[in-house]
């Protein structure tokens, strides 16, 4: 007998008294139709057992400004990363090249050893995790400029050693998400507007903020404004419009945010479908979010979509999905 998932199993006879079984015990086609994110079809006794909650998004416009706390950063810290992922890199290369070589050496009876080819590969394969590590390292501490060219990466340094630019590490307390990037962003240095260019989002969380951050730089700063100064910051960027939904709507998978939405069309029994429908994230507002890919008029699960998600076990979504009905 194939066995049922087990969150399946436990809204069957918890949160949906009224689920007929037979919609929770599979057949053939019903893995497939999930990871494929079919609709969810319920019936009103069922959709009132679980408690949703249907309301229609409403039609906004983002924030032009979000206030920020900035922090100006060592750029010697940026020196010695990039140092460290360049000598990792070089010595993961000497590495590999010095196992080539004794294995060939090995191989053709020239004086190597099978001890000494396991010394050289157990090296290589060291070298090659700290070589990942620094670049892991790199990435999260210092976000865009880890996908710059070098070339790029060196003007920079050079700018920051020769004390022409800063960097300044950008965060919207409590905010994780950072919605669109924005165009623009401006530092209150002793009263004085300094402005500065948003160069991209830093994945590292902060602990004392709890916040992701954006990474500005500016371009000859006020004489005196160095490494470990605390600001005020304004990012600013276009307006962008779309629909308000609340934070509880929202769900986050393999592909990124989506929501549930209830389809304008019936089954045959005459059950409500219930459909996964991708969106993208623009900007916080309030208790919600700014939101594109859904219209005003469209019905979404407010309060149960996590119900939803674990009767249907979502997993992946298709582009024919993203699609009003």
């Amino acid at each position: 007998m194939r066995r049922a998932p087990l969150l399946s199993i436990w809204g069957c006879m918890v949160l949906l008294p009224a689920l007929v079984c037979a919609d929770v015990d599979e057949d053939d086609d019903a893995p497939a139709a999930r990871a494929r994110g079919a609709p969810l079809a319920l019936s009103a006794a069922q959709q009132e057992a679980v408690g949703l909650t249907l309301a229609h998004p409403v039609n906004g416009v983002g924030p032009r400004e979000i206030d920020a706390y900035g922090l100006v950063l060592d750029p010697v810290e940026l020196v010695t990363d990039f140092g460290r992922l360049a000598s990792s890199r070089s010595a993961a290369r000497n590495a590999a090249a010095e196992a080539r070589r004794v294995e060939g050496l090995y191989h053709h009876d020239a004086n190597a050893s099978l001890r000494a080819l396991q010394v050289a590969e157990a090296a290589e394969v060291d070298s090659q995790a700290q070589a990942q590590a620094a670049a892991a390292t790199f990435a999260l501490q210092w976000g865009p400029v880890a996908a710059w060219p070098d070339a790029q990466r060196d003007t920079l340094i050079a700018a920051l050693a020769a004390g022409r630019s800063l960097l300044v590490r950008a965060d919207v307390p409590g905010q994780h998400a950072l919605g669109t990037m924005p165009s623009k962003a401006l530092l209150l240095v002793d009263g004085m507007g300094v402005t500065a260019r948003v160069l991209g989002p830093l994945p590292r969380t902060t602990p004392d903020l709890q916040s992701a951050g954006w990474l500005l730089e500016v371009e000859h700063a006020p004489a005196g404004l160095g490494p470990g100064a605390r600001l005020r910051v304004t990012l600013e960027g276009a307006a962008v419009a779309g629909v308000l939904v609340p934070t509880a709507a929202l769900l986050y998978g393999d592909a990124g945010p989506y929501i549930y939405r209830q389809s304008r069309t019936k089954t045959g029994d005459g059950k409500k479908q219930y459909q996964p429908v991708m969106v993208k994230l623009l900007a916080p507002v309030g208790e919600g979010w700014l939101v594109g890919g859904l219209e005003d008029d469209d019905s979404i699960v407010v309060h149960g979509a996590g119900v939803l998600w674990s009767l249907q076990g979502l997993g992946s979504f298709s582009a024919a999905e993203e699609d009003h009905d």
